[in-house]
């Protein structure tokens, strides 16, 4: 029997993303069998979980065995807070001077990684009397945010010294985990800072997706993302272990109108489909502002009645469509886009020539979440 919730967003639309929640929970116990079991897991559920609904998600995570959350703002770790969290939330990228104090109030650790940041800690220490909860971001080689290793103990030493703030961990991210050669300096980097510090009580945490998959480093948290919602990351040629994982997101519309395109006739914007014979054509609410590129165009497949269709025409701004062929569809019939099985996100991804990551954050734009068990 298939429990289903809804997202609380406006639903009067005819097409909607569908997260398996049952898939989820399996999907985390999978990547957990590969990981020590002293080592903690932080999920991270930035934009939004990478377009699944961080909310919705959440406490399936915690009750599959997740440790912590990692997101990219404050904002997004109060959204965790409003839908009663409370494990641990850290802030991976940098947040904004004035949002220390919202982040201490909230029990919100956050990234540090320069002097400011610690005069940011200590006026609000000063005027609130909180002690704000950070982590320091070490740079070993991805040259976005955090401080540069060679400079790394002197700082996390001072840090360690404040009376002003809580230091949880430290940590660094791998910029290229699919090669060896890089992430074994980035690796060399890491251990040059780690050994000069004392890390007792501390959270170590640098290895991603990838990194959790395929090296062994010194270190007892990892963060993983895309793997969560049933998505691989690159990997390098050797890797110590790959989960079995089942795509959590699927996308569905329902047919709102079918007719006959005449042959030779165009179809959609700019004609660049053209009919050779009388094709039925059913036509569904999903377009690129959904989230859909419309550089798919002609190259996708959808699913109804479990027969597949292939999409026909340019793909427009709020729909698209579909050519039914013998299929005996109605209108009201869904169409599946994308499902676990043979329409996957990493089939689009390849069309694009991008990534999977990408093309699931897309998807969050005006489509309604159905969540399923």
């Amino acid at each position: 029997m298939k429990n289903i919730r809804q997202s609380n967003v406006n639903i009067h639309k005819d097409a909607w993303v569908e997260i398996n929640l049952e898939y989820l929970a399996e999907n985390i116990q999978e990547i957990k069998k590969g990981i020590p079991k002293d080592k903690k897991m932080m999920a991270i559920v930035k934009a939004d979980a990478y377009g699944h609904g961080a909310q919705m998600l959440a406490q399936t995570m915690l009750a599959s065995g997740v440790d912590a959350f990692g997101v990219s703002s404050v904002d997004e770790g109060l959204d965790l807070r409003a839908a009663k969290i409370k494990a641990p939330i850290l802030v991976v990228g940098a947040i904004p001077l004035w949002a220390v104090e919202s982040a201490a109030q909230n029990d919100i650790a956050f990234s540090i990684f320069n002097d400011s940041h610690l005069k940011a800690c200590k006026e609000v220490f000063e005027r609130t009397g909180l002690k704000p909860k950070v982590h320091v971001k070490i740079d070993t080689g991805m040259n976005r945010i955090g401080v540069r290793y060679e400079d790394a103990v002197d700082y996390i030493k001072e840090v360690q010294s404040a009376d002003y703030l809580t230091l949880e961990g430290i940590f660094t991210h791998l910029a290229a985990a699919e090669e060896e050669k890089p992430t074994r300096e980035q690796f060399r980097r890491w251990n040059y800072v780690i050994k000069k510090i004392d890390t007792t009580g501390l959270l170590l945490h640098i290895q991603n997706t990838a990194g959790t998959f395929a090296y062994d480093i010194e270190s007892n948290m990892v963060r993983v993302g895309i793997s969560l919602y049933g998505l691989y990351p690159d990997l390098p040629e050797k890797y110590n272990y790959k989960p079995k994982l089942k795509q959590i997101m699927s996308l569905k519309g329902r047919i709102t109108n079918i007719h006959t395109v005449k042959p030779n006739e165009g179809v959609s914007y700019s004609h660049t489909f053209t009919a050779y014979e009388s094709t039925r054509a059913a036509t569904i609410p999903i377009g690129y502002a959904d989230g859909v590129s419309r550089n798919l165009s002609n190259k996708i497949w959808g699913e109804v009645n479990g027969e597949k269709i292939r999409q026909i025409g340019n793909i427009t701004m709020d729909q698209m469509i579909f050519d039914l062929g013998e299929t005996e569809a109605e209108v009201g019939d869904v169409v599946t886009l994308l499902n676990e099985e043979d329409l996957t996100l990493d089939t689009w991804a390849e069309l694009l020539e991008t990534i999977n990551y990408e093309l699931t954050c897309r998807l969050k734009v005006r489509l309604p979440r159905v969540y399923t068990r």
